[in-house]
């Protein structure tokens, strides 16, 4: 693997300039101005106050020199009352500053994470989900140094000034020559400007892909397990994270020579005070204590300089930070609505395909000139040989995807006027992979309506085989379901999924059937919850039992995204067509009449 192997911009990855990036970050800062604003003063005042110890201390190199002991102790006392006065400044400003912080990460991390959530499903299949999770953890966490650091600097600048005029006042022939050499320093931070903005975007975007790949293999682990792959995830991990310590290495290299650059500048300037310095005041052009104010308040002044130049890398990093996060904000969805149109409280369910035509981003088109009309209450399965577009139906039903051209329209209505959260309130959805969340059974059921009554659940649960299915739960509807529903059988997900549809009764009903085999008694279950929707919903099935299909109203046959065949299971064994090599490569096996003639078979050929 490459160096900078996955390292590459991501599809919806844009580049901002500095101010467009503060601008947006400013945005977070206008509902907290007044906190905004009480952290300033006390950072003026923080900055006011090192400002002045230079100056009380060279005050009291005059007093020493002139041998009055009163001054001496004026200063001395003034130094403690400043060192008090400084401590507790620091800390309410502290204080503030980290309160003020947890609010704005907040804030921004809820707007990145609810970027995720809008997001289409076509954003997702380009994009990994390891990816926007690192930028909503990981860069979000990165934009709050850059405040403390800000902060930093503005207390530094502040203070920068202040020393400034009083080294002017004091000698301006040294301030002249302190100033002379601003120049080079600022000539050398815009050199490191680009090199430490490139070295953080590309930090960030290897701290990604481990994130990524750690989510993988975690999600997959039991596969690897089967597979009795651990040792590969785990070389698949070495080399991922060989690579972000690579690129970190370079990022490190980059961000040292920042600080003893600028320090070997200081270094110079310091050396020409001392030596200027000293011969003034041997000369009598200046007083000692002046000479000894230079010395100490020339580090005062180059310290905000220097600081500024080496928080340049993490300044840059919190700045590639804010760009990814943005971009994630600002992504666009392919998913586009004419209007925000409220569906009715019950749609009557006829839908329509009219001429339509789909493509994912990727390939050729799935349908073409498309047409399909399902009556209202009618029960429609899909059938076909994989990649025939059957799933991609009830993508477009649901508004997951955008098609191309042509229409989709329920009760009469263009689907793209609708208000899509109101839309798909009125849509059922069962997908080929039912995803339960930690928690219970009853959690689970209820997830479509929140407000159901643990009696309500109960008795839409009873109704599905007299509630025997609930009795092979441990704890009943109280069971723990475990991470994505881990301690159900497939099954059993697949019955909870159904029975949150029927707690929602929704107006339209969309399964996409899994294919995995389950126990009879399971099937049995969850075609009576399918049976139960199929009475107060228009259905359209994708079917990949038997029971399912024959379950249905009417069976459409789809090849290449086109409809061949279409009627009842009777109808169409009877013509000999498609349907029936369908059925008997996918279906006949599940026929009671194949299991007995099976059985049958089986016993004739057992000896004994």
């Amino acid at each position: 693997m490459g160096i900078l192997a996955g390292l590459g911009a991501d599809t919806y990855d844009r580049v901002y300039d500095d101010r467009q990036l503060l601008r947006r970050a400013a945005a977070y800062f206008v509902p907290r101005r007044r906190r905004v604003l009480a952290i300033i003063g006390l950072v003026l005042l923080f900055a006011a106050i090192g400002a002045l110890i230079p100056i009380v201390i060279s005050a009291g190199v005059d007093a020493l020199r002139l041998a009055d002991d009163s001054a001496l102790i004026a200063v001395i006392v003034a130094l403690g009352a400043i060192a008090v006065i400084d401590y507790f400044i620091y800390a309410l400003r502290r204080r503030l500053t980290a309160r003020m912080i947890a609010d704005i990460i907040g804030a921004l991390r809820q707007d990145a994470f609810n970027a995720a959530v809008e997001r289409d499903l076509s954003f997702y299949d380009d994009n990994k989900t390891g990816k926007v999770v690192s930028r909503i953890t990981s860069d979000t966490q990165e934009l709050s140094q850059i405040i403390q650091i800000s902060l930093d600097i503005v207390s530094q600048v502040f203070e920068f000034t202040l020393i400034f005029i009083a080294l002017l006042n004091r000698e301006w022939r040294l301030t002249l020559m302190v100033l002379a050499t601003m120049p080079v320093v600022i000539g050398a931070a815009i050199m490191f400007r680009q090199l430490a903005r490139a070295a953080t975007r590309r930090g960030s975007r290897s701290l990604a892909v481990v994130n990524d790949n750690i989510q993988e293999s975690v999600s997959g682990i039991t596969v690897a397990k089967n597979f009795r792959q651990e040792a590969m995830i785990y070389d698949d991990f070495s080399k991922v994270n060989q690579q972000s310590y690579n690129v970190n290495i370079r990022r490190g290299f980059v961000f040292a020579i920042i600080f003893p650059t600028m320090n070997a500048l200081s270094g110079f300037v310091i050396a020409l005070v001392v030596y200027f310095g000293g011969q003034f005041s041997i000369e009598g052009a200046i007083a000692a204590g002046s000479w000894f104010l230079f010395i100490q308040g020339i580090d005062r002044f180059w310290f905000p300089v220097i600081n500024i130049s080496s928080f340049w890398s993490q300044l840059q990093q919190g700045m590639s930070a804010m760009e990814r996060i943005f971009a994630l904000v600002d992504a666009e969805n392919t998913v586009t609505q004419t209007d925000s149109l409220k569906p009715p409280a019950w749609i009557e369910g006829e839908i329509r395909f009219e001429n339509v035509t789909f493509a994912y981003a990727k390939g050729g088109n799935v349908l073409e000139d498309f047409s399909l009309r399902i009556a209202p209450g009618e029960s429609v399965a899909i059938v076909g040989h994989t990649g025939a577009g059957k799933s991609s139906l009830t993508k477009l039903i649901t508004r997951f995807y955008e098609f191309q051209k042509g229409r989709v329209l329920v009760d009469g209505q263009d689907i793209r006027t609708f208000d899509l959260a109101a839309y798909r309130a009125r849509l059922g959805i069962v997908p080929q992979q039912p995803f339960l969340f930690s928690g219970t059974v009853k959690d689970n059921i209820r997830y479509a309506r929140p407000d159901a009554t643990d009696a309500q659940i109960m008795k839409i649960a009873s109704s599905i085989g007299g509630g025997e299915w609930i009795e092979t739960l441990p704890d009943g509807l109280d069971t723990d379901v475990g991470e994505r529903g881990a301690r159900l059988s497939m099954g059993q997900r697949q019955l909870v999924a159904l029975l949150r549809v029927l707690v929602q009764r929704p107006a339209v009903f969309i399964l996409d059937e899994a294919t995995a085999s389950i126990d009879p008694f399971t099937e049995m279950q969850i075609q009576d919850a399918i049976d139960l929707i199929l009475k107060q919903s228009t259905s359209i099935l994708v079917a990949h039992r038997l029971s399912t299909v024959r379950s249905a109203d009417r069976i459409i046959v789809l090849q290449n995204g086109a409809i061949i065949e279409e009627g009842n299971h009777d109808m169409l064994m009877g013509r000999g067509g498609h349907y029936a090599e369908l059925y008997n490569t996918y279906f006949r096996h599940q026929s009671l009449s194949y299991i007995e003639n099976a059985r049958e078979l089986f016993a004739a050929t057992t000896p004994g």
